[in-house]
């Protein structure tokens, strides 16, 4: 089931989805992630919302990448994601938004439900 979060301390939605999903992944404040990925940013020479700038924090913190088959790209939504994966924590990719994952709900400013995920980490 979605719930709508939005821990942008000014509740904006500035393209800042991975800072979203990734803080309430892992309990941090928005503040804080960002942060943290702008520092992992300038260490790579790339901007924090990329994917390898975010893939190497959520590494870093002992998180797990997973690829979905490509044979069937638009099988899976995060609605059925969810719905295959009731438990744990995660941030699934979808190639254009990241969206946050708790125990078979997710987490975002809207409801992305019908998005085709890409790629996930587990990070609990």
């Amino acid at each position: 089931m979605w719930i709508r979060c939005n821990p942008n301390p000014l509740g904006k939605q500035t393209g800042d989805c991975v800072i979203r999903a990734i803080a309430i992944a892992t309990d941090r404040s928005w503040r804080e992630t960002y942060r943290d990925l702008c520092r992992m940013g300038e260490i790579m020479a790339d901007l924090p919302n990329s994917d390898a700038v975010w893939g190497n924090y959520l590494r870093e913190h002992g998180a797990k990448q997973f690829l979905l088959p490509e044979s069937c790209p638009s099988c899976i939504t995060v609605r059925a994601f969810c719905d295959r994966y009731p438990e744990g924590v995660y941030v699934i990719g979808t190639g254009s938004h990241a969206v946050a994952v708790i125990d078979g709900d997710w987490y975002d400013a809207w409801d992305c439900g019908g998005s085709t995920p890409s790629f996930f980490w587990r990070v609990k």
